[in-house]
């Protein structure tokens, strides 16, 4: 049952509009929403607007945050979080640390598998936005800490890394890392990506790069071929303990 403040998907024809269930009006092309009518409903009910436009209600997912959550830079895709989550074999049973967190995207995906997420922002105007989106999840299991991850001195299964990243954050990691515990470290840039090999082939068990490509099909009238836009994402470098 949705209780007041809770985020909420209004799907009508079209149209996704992501709100707050409580006091307020949301106006749209097909009417005025009174959002208190939200409160006491369940996924799949419906409200009308003032014209009588109907609105289906969804519960948001983490799919749904990465397109309408606020942001403070460009998030993973998901595509590039559930590789991670895949390699990394991410569960209920694992404390994940997490650095460069951003908008806070790929936490509020890690909390929704793992036990708990200790996730760090250097920027304390970043972090504030971080903490309201991992609040708008509803998840109680991710603590957003201020500062530079370096300064971490907890013991993880899983370290994530989407920063600008040093030598001394590998070493870092591997620290905090249990034993047969998994780094992946997401980069933008070659350069970046040679850092991470380089610094943990001297430390880590394993160590693997992934390029990340995906590509969504177009279908028209006159036929189906892939997209045209980029595919290419970034690389994922994941090293084992």
């Amino acid at each position: 049952m949705i209780e007041e403040n809770d985020r909420i998907l209004l799907c009508g024809r079209k149209r996704e509009y992501f709100v707050t269930a409580g006091e307020g009006r949301f106006s749209t092309d097909k009417g005025i929403l009174e959002l208190s009518e939200l409160v006491g409903k369940n996924a799949g009910d419906e409200i009308k607007t003032h014209l009588g436009d109907p609105f289906r209600i969804k519960i948001p997912r983490p799919t749904d945050f990465f397109s309408y959550a606020k942001r403070t830079g460009a998030p993973m895709l998901p595509k590039d979080i559930g590789l991670v989550i895949a390699y990394t074999g991410m569960n209920h049973k694992d404390r994940v640390l997490d650095a460069g967190t951003g908008s806070a995207i790929a936490a509020i995906y890690f909390g929704g598998i793992a036990e708990s997420v200790v996730t760090w922002e250097q920027r304390e105007e970043f972090a504030s936005v971080c903490r309201k989106n991992i609040n708008d999840a509803g998840l109680c299991n991710v603590e957003v800490k201020t500062g530079d991850v370096l300064e971490e001195k907890g013991v993880f299964d899983i370290v994530h890394h989407d920063l600008t990243i040093t030598p001394e954050h590998i070493v870092h990691a591997f620290e905090c890392l249990k034993p047969g515990g998994y780094l992946a470290a997401y980069t933008p840039f070659l350069e970046h990506t040679f850092t991470v090999i380089d610094t943990a082939e001297d430390l880590f068990t394993e160590v693997v790069c992934h390029e990340t490509i995906g590509r969504e099909l177009t279908r028209t009238k006159r036929g189906t071929r892939p997209s045209t836009r980029v595919c290419h994402s970034g690389y994922i470098t994941v090293c084992r303990k």
